[in-house]
């Protein structure tokens, strides 16, 4: 498993926490890695990704509700809401790592960590978010 690969499932989980608790992300972090070990480079990557993501989480929120027709991220599974939340970031903010590498992670994601159907309600909203994006809609 590549570094990225692993740094984004240690985001994922740090993330969930995040959501579900309410802990600070760099207590999230101090917490996740007092438990866990990963390499260097997956650890500077999954913490970029938890920040990064945690920082923008309101503009974040906000184009994920608007490529969400009929689901409010009250509704969403956290797993999927989560991996689109990281998803967000990446495709936003950081443009050194090529778009269709972000989108099929976060399918990969749903497909492992979620529910049967998590695969395809990520890959429906972040095509939704990255059409916006290449035509100037995005928030």
């Amino acid at each position: 498993m590549g570094h990225r690969r692993r740094a984004r499932e240690i985001a994922l989980q740090v993330l969930f926490q995040i959501d579900m608790t309410g802990i600070d992300p760099h207590e999230a972090l101090d917490l996740f890695w007092s438990h866990f070990d990963a390499p260097e480079n997956a650890r500077e990557f999954a913490a970029m990704l938890i920040l990064g993501t945690t920082e923008h989480l309101e503009a974040i929120d906000t184009a994920i509700r608007d490529c969400s027709d009929h689901w409010s991220l009250e509704r969403m599974a956290r797993v999927d809401k989560n991996i689109l939340r990281m998803a967000v970031f990446e495709l936003l903010y950081l443009e050194e790592i090529p778009p269709k590498a972000t989108l099929n992670e976060a399918i990969d994601l749903g497909k492992t960590f979620g529910s049967e159907n998590s695969g395809s309600f990520v890959n429906g909203i972040l095509d939704a978010f990255y059409s916006r994006m290449q035509t100037g809609h995005e928030d």
